[in-house]
């Protein structure tokens, strides 16, 4: 599992002229699923971006997570994330989660992501979405949960 994290002073996402999910300060995340990946990636990505200290503290030091500066989060789907362009210059997406697993899996990330207690929104799965986001810094981060 992959994830890209950016730290934003708000974010929504629309999908056809519609906003389905919107935070304000917090935390951004594209989130891509790994053919093979289980709950236990799951649990290893999310506990880590909820605990990610990228806030700063009152010396300026970034010392706190989300949870600490009262932030959201924000989740989108993102296979594209295990796209392999290091043949060629069209990208291979094989290594994503096939998309009806990745269907049936979101719910579990959805509820992983609900269970850390902050507000949280969600892209609509594999819908055509338009991110709009303010990455705050700009701080962004990027998690594998391989690595």
């Amino acid at each position: 599992m992959r994830a890209v994290v950016q730290r934003v002073t708000n974010a929504r996402v629309i999908v056809g002229g519609r906003v389905v999910g919107q935070i304000g300060p917090g935390l951004f995340v594209l989130l891509g699923l790994k053919a093979g990946d289980t709950p236990k990636d799951l649990d290893w990505i999310a506990g880590k971006i909820e605990r990610l200290r990228i806030f700063e503290d009152d010396a300026g030091l970034m010392n706190l997570s989300a949870g600490q500066v009262g932030g959201a989060i924000c989740v989108v789907s993102q296979f594209t994330l295990y796209g392999d362009a290091r043949k060629g210059n069209r990208p291979s997406f094989i290594e994503a989660m096939p998309v009806e697993q990745a269907r049936a899996f979101w719910p579990q990330v959805q509820a992983r992501f609900l269970q850390s207690g902050l507000e949280c929104a969600f892209g609509d799965f594999q819908a055509d979405m338009a991110c709009e986001l303010t990455n705050d810094g700009p701080v962004t981060i990027w998690l594998d949960s391989e690595s």
